[in-house]
Order: structure tokens, then C-alpha cells, then sequence
């Protein structure tokens, strides 16, 4: 038996989150940063986010013990991140630095559009693999990493020190995953070669579960380019063809990957497994080889209660706490891509993932009601 179910590693920032009034459904994206412009917000929502927050959070509001290695500052910022961690008793592996402040996103999203956000990375710019509690990781049956598009020291030098960690704790038995995010294109990060750094780094990565823009921007950028050039102002997802996901799921499968989750939002889920023997043999899952290996699935997204909804930030995340949960309980592939379905459509009517997602056990109740929503491919 292992101490931890999940050690959840990397990125971690706190949210800021403009309320918007319901009735404000006319402001445009060009609207919210107009000169001049005053828009009134019925206030400001403080909540933790990032990969360590959220699937941290989500993962033991469903049972898990998990361990958070995370990074936040010496300031005004970093004492809320400290009091929310302890509130929930997860300060354990939360490292504190006086080089950097901690870092913050402003979340904008008004009533009909999608979010946009302002993220100042803080001492995650600093977060390198010394920052890694591999002590904890040999102590846990997961290590779960996020997102090395906002950890400066992970992505230089060609991911040397992503592909360090990797390799590192796989080598200790331990199943790696990897959530991604979208590198912003202007930035240091959006310039890196990541299709190199990425074919370094999945060889030791059995689980990953990256957004749909983020396998395109990643995989095939300029495919990803032109399918920006003709999208306009329309959703990015929309455009892609599912052959497209499979091309992509199949060139990251080849590169070593055991299971593969892109996540396609109000489209649905997409997943994509190799061969998961070396998950059972070497690290310790239960998982069905007849159900898990080589298999091709879709999940359609489960329709949200309009009038319910209150905040989409972290959905992804909550989502993906959900299917590795699932995992690490030995459940179906079906019954998996249910859960994070599920999950994911819970968050949205969450302003606190702790307080107010449902639990487990009322996620298992809903998943064997549920029918129908899994599509299998040929």
C-alpha cells in the first residue's frame, strides 16, 4: 500500500473572477477591453486554480488521498493561497519562495462568451525539477504534472528537465500523467519547439490529457494555424474534423503513450489507449487489458442546466480528477470517460470545487443510470 493516491505537481495560481451581471450579454470581446469603457461587475470571486488547486481539490472530494507539490509566494496573494490549502488540509507539499511572487489569472467571462485569460505565471517561472517532491512521488501510485507551457524551467533547453521527471519517477514504478495548456503564441513558451520537447517527453509519459487546441498546437502546428486563419471569431473546436483528432491521437500514441485524453469541450471527450500491460505489470493498476488496450472511444459532453451554471474555469481539470480516479479504481473505459464527463459538467455549476461538487458516490449512481453517450469507433 502506498501513502498517497496521487502526488499532483506543477502549476498552481489563484483565480480572479470578475462577476458579470446576466443581463450583460451584449458586451462583446472588443467591448471588455475598449479605452475608455467602464463595465460594472457584481464583484470579484477569489478561488484556487491551476492543475495542483483543481484536480488536486477534485481528487479528494472524490476519496483520494493526494499530496499537492505546488509553489506560491511570500505576499498578500500567497497568504490566501495558504489559508485555502490549509483549510483543507493540503499544505503538506505547498513550497514557499521570496523570489517571485505567486502567480494569478484574471478569468473574463462575460454572459455568451467564451473565457479570456490574464495569467501572470509568478515563481512558477521558477519552479524547476529541485522544486519536485520525488519522495512523495515513490510514496504514491499516480504523479500527475501541469502545465509545462507555463513552467519556464521545464520547457528550456528542450524539456530537458520535463523529460528528467518523467523518466525519473517512472523508473520508480509510479504511473506519470501530463495535463498541458495552450501556449500563448507571442510568448517565450509559444515560441519553443514543443512537437520536439513533446516527442522527448511521452516516451515516459503513460498518461496523457491534453485540450483539443492544445494536441493541435502541439502535434501538427501548422495545421493548427489554418485551422485558426478559418475559424475567425468562431470556436476553434468546431472546426476540427474527427479525422483530424484520430491523426493526432494516433502520433501521440506512437510516441509512447499508454492512454490518451483530448478533451474536445461541449464536443465531448475522445479517447485513445496502446498497449496498458505496463501499467498493471510494472505499475500497479487493475485495469482489464481486454477492455483498456487499443481501444478508440468518444464521449459525447452531457448537457449542462443552463439557469444552474455559475463558472466554467477548472472544468477541464475536474474532468480529468475524475478519469484518473476512475483509473486508479480499476473502472471500465466507458465507465471512466462517464465519470469525467460527468465531472466536468458538475464543475460548471461549482463557484467552490470543494464545497460544491457532487461526490463520488453520487457520480456512481449517475454513471450506471446513464445510457447511451459512448461512441465506438470502427
Amino acid at each position: 500500500m502506498k501513502k498517497y493516491d496521487a502526488v499532483i505537481a506543477g502549476y498552481f495560481c489563484l483565480d480572479m473572477v470578475p462577476v458579470f451581471q446576466k443581463s450583460q450579454k451584449e458586451i462583446s470581446t472588443s467591448g471588455i477591453l475598449k479605452p475608455g469603457s467602464l463595465i460594472e461587475i457584481d464583484g470579484l470571486g477569489f478561488s484556487a486554480g491551476g492543475v495542483v488547486a483543481n484536480t488536486g481539490a477534485a481528487m479528494k472530494k472524490f476519496g483520494r488521498k493526494v499530496f499537492l507539490n505546488g509553489i506560491i509566494g511570500e505576499d498578500l496573494l500567497g497568504k490566501i493561497a495558504r489559508d485555502w490549502f490549509e483549510k483543507l488540509n493540503l499544505s503538506e507539499g505547498i513550497q514557499v519562495t521570496n523570489r517571485a511572487g505567486t502567480a494569478f489569472s484574471i478569468v473574463l467571462a462575460p454572459p455568451g462568451i467564451d473565457r479570456i485569460f490574464l495569467e501572470s505565471p509568478g515563481c512558477n517561472k521558477i519552479f524547476d525539477i529541485r522544486f519536485i517532491d520525488f519522495e512523495a512521488a515513490s510514496q504514491s501510485r499516480l504523479f500527475h504534472f501541469g502545465y509545462p507551457p507555463l513552467l519556464r524551467q521545464f520547457y528550456l533547453h528542450n524539456g530537458d528537465e520535463l523529460q528528467s521527471t518523467f523518466s525519473g519517477i517512472q523508473q520508480m514504478g509510479v504511473v506519470t500523467s501530463m495535463d498541458f495548456s495552450l501556449p500563448d503564441r507571442q510568448s517565450e513558451s509559444g515560441k519553443q519547439n514543443w512537437l520536439h520537447i513533446m516527442e522527448r517527453v511521452l516516451p515516459y509519459t503513460d498518461i496523457f490529457v491534453p485540450s483539443l487546441e492544445e494536441a493541435l498546437q502541439i502535434m501538427v502546428p501548422d495545421q493548427y494555424e489554418k485551422i485558426l486563419s478559418v475559424a475567425g471569431n468562431s470556436d476553434v473546436v468546431d472546426q476540427v474534423p474527427i479525422s483530424l483528432i484520430r491523426e493526432i491521437g494516433k502520433k501521440i500514441i506512437d510516441c509512447g503513450v499508454k492512454i490518451l485524453v483530448i478533451k474536445a469541450a461541449h464536443r465531448g471527450i475522445y479517447l485513445l489507449t496502446g498497449d496498458i500491460s505496463p501499467l498493471n505489470k510494472e505499475r500497479g493498476l487493475d485495469l482489464s487489458g481486454s477492455d483498456w488496450s487499443y481501444r478508440e472511444l468518444w464521449c459525447n459532453a452531457y448537457p449542462a442546466d443552463p439557469a444552474k451554471v455559475k463558472n466554467a474555469t477548472g472544468a477541464g481539470d475536474t474532468a480529468i480528477a475524475a478519469f484518473l480516479t476512475a483509473i486508479l479504481d480499476g473502472n471500465t473505459a466507458e465507465h471512466a470517460l462517464k465519470y469525467a464527463a460527468i465531472a466536468g459538467r458538475n464543475n460548471l455549476y461549482c463557484h467552490d470545487i470543494y464545497d460544491e461538487l457532487d461526490d463520488w458516490q453520487s457520480m456512481e449512481k449517475e454513471v450506471k443510470i446513464l445510457s447511451g453517450g459512448i461512441c465506438h469507433f470502427k
